[in-house]
């Protein structure tokens, strides 16, 4: 039995044996609201296409999707495109894999799918395919996607950091914006949280929507986020938390990350591209083991460029916010090992640095402290907007070269033989940040720092309010109410008769006290809900 068949039955063996202990203790069962079902269900044509590269590139690549559970044979057939309307008539056909997974226990998932996956193996390099999948009657378009050359060629590829919120209604301009970019990108990094709670299917239902034909044309390359871990069922405790059920169902990943480790299998992974290692990181468990399997495959990498992509930054740069045992353990490997670039995700604001210069070469121009020539980025594509470190990455001996807030941003990556081009583009299209990488033979890569090309930049004081305010007189009487305390957050959300009411968090001025209240305050001042925490 294959690992996604395994994991199918797991699902459903657990979910059938929970549920009867959860009738038998009256516990809450997931319930979804009849609208969500009917908007999420697979039917009997194929939806959710994903295209995935193997570890090989240039000979291997995997199509994945979604069919109701009453489809018990699918296909996908495949043929190298041509001008010629009817060039399927040499087409190849190949019976699917395919997985029964059973969510209707699950919490926020409610629905029983059937995933279906073939990999093609033995393609040719930098040759033009078309596929299709379907059971025989109902077929999906012909969708074409390219493998990767043998050689060395110049290629570009996007990056984006955290979907997770507002996926279709925001996170659709910013992933189309990059598609319209560049339109020849050969696959997408997604830094993690690609949504915000893990089994949903109507958030998976969102990211599909919102990506539309682009996952199945430009292969993906997806790192698990926080928020792709959450407990199976209702009233769980957070030690409980599982990767998302529909994770290996959905995505055909290459399996070479450490053995013998179930967990890591399709979370950390590598794939060769054009001269460059990509290699994909799990920063939500299983660390120390990543980090001596990640010493093997740098010490054994015959690629020009090494390029790492995870979740929580190495530096990170948002308010309060510090992943130590991560950058102590990471760091020391990037270092030894030169990896070029680094693409995180997580803090929802953007920053990109490196470390910090303590000696600089005026002869040659290149930092000769920084062993490395590491550049970090973080970025953000999604809604959900975070406010900076005022302390930037000083504190922790880095350099931080370009941020923004409040801002929704696609990164087109390319690789030019002896150098790497770096540009962030808003969702508007303009560009906001860019920088060349050359590498040195024996020296660490030279920085061209291009941020000044970009706009101006970009912070809350300056954009549209993204968080939400009190009325000046309402939050004067809060205030004069509630002593020593001051707003934290403040969110406007709609009450059962068409007005609004604020959802008002405040906090100690006191650090030493650790109290946190939660006000709901209707439009008079009246607050008519109060809970203290602390």
């Amino acid at each position: 039995m294959n690992f996604k068949s395994l994991l199918s039955t797991l699902v459903f063996a657990i979910c059938v044996g929970t549920s009867v202990a959860q009738n038998h203790n009256h516990q809450v069962v997931y319930q979804p609201p009849q609208y969500e079902l009917e908007w999420t269900q697979a039917g009997v044509h194929p939806d959710r296409i994903v295209l995935n590269y193997g570890a090989d590139a240039s000979t291997t690549a995997s199509i994945t999707w979604r069919t109701s559970p009453k489809i018990e044979v699918a296909y996908a057939e495949i043929v190298k495109a041509t001008a010629a309307p009817k060039f399927w008539r040499t087409s190849k056909r190949f019976k699917a894999k395919s997985t029964l997974l059973d969510g209707k226990l699950v919490k926020d998932a409610g629905l029983t799918s059937k995933y279906h996956s073939v990999t093609f193996s033995e393609l040719e390099p930098n040759t033009l395919y078309a596929y299709r999948v379907g059971d025989g009657d109902h077929w999906s378009e012909w969708i074409q996607f390219k493998t990767a050359s043998a050689s060395n060629d110049k290629f570009s590829f996007l990056y984006v950091g955290d979907a997770q919120n507002y996926i279709l209604e925001l996170w659709s301009r910013l992933i189309r914006q990059g598609f319209q970019k560049a339109p020849d990108a050969r696959f997408i990094v997604h830094a993690g949280d690609l949504i915000s709670d893990a089994h949903s299917e109507v958030q998976w239902q969102e990211w599909f929507k919102a990506g539309s034909f682009i996952h199945g044309m430009i292969a993906g390359f997806p790192t698990p986020g926080n928020h792709e871990y959450e407990p199976l069922f209702e009233g769980q405790a957070d030690s409980l938390e599982q990767l998302s059920i529909q994770w290996h169902p959905q995505f055909t990943l290459p399996e070479n990350g450490p053995k013998g480790i179930e967990a890591l299998k399709e979370t950390t992974y590598y794939m060769d591209f054009q001269g460059v290692r990509m290699i994909s990181l799990n920063s939500n468990e299983h660390k120390k083991e990543q980090a001596e399997w990640l010493k093997e495959i740098l010490s054994n990498n015959p690629n020009k460029w090494t390029i790492v992509t995870f979740h929580h930054p190495l530096y990170s740069a948002s308010d309060g916010r510090s992943n130590k045992e991560w950058r102590d353990l990471m760091k020391p490997i990037f270092d030894k090992f030169h990896v070029d670039l680094v693409l995180q995700g997580h803090d929802h604001t953007y920053a990109r640095g490196h470390v910090a210069p303590k000696e600089y070469n005026l002869t040659s121009g290149i930092n000769k402290m920084d062993q490395t020539g590491t550049m970090y980025v973080v970025s953000v594509s999604g809604g959900k907007m975070y406010k900076l470190d005022k302390e930037g990455w000083q504190k922790w001996g880095a350099e931080k070269d370009r941020d923004a807030e409040n801002t929704q941003l696609v990164q087109i990556v390319t690789v030019d033989h002896d150098t790497v081009h770096f540009q962030s583009y808003t969702a508007t299209g303009e560009l906001y940040d860019a920088f060349d990488l050359i590498k040195n033979p024996k020296e660490p890569n030279t920085l061209v720092d291009r941020k000044n090309e970009g706009i101006a930049a970009r912070y809350h004081h300056n954009t549209i309010d993204y968080f939400d305010k009190l009325p000046a007189d309402i939050k004067k009487s809060i205030l004069a109410k509630y002593k020593g305390f001051t707003i934290d957050k403040v969110s406007i959300r709609p009450d059962k008769n068409g007005g609004i009411y604020y959802d008002v968090d405040l906090e100690s001025e006191n650090e030493d006290i650790d109290t946190e209240i939660e006000l709901k305050i209707n439009e008079e001042g009246i607050v008519f809900e109060e809970e203290i925490d602390g």
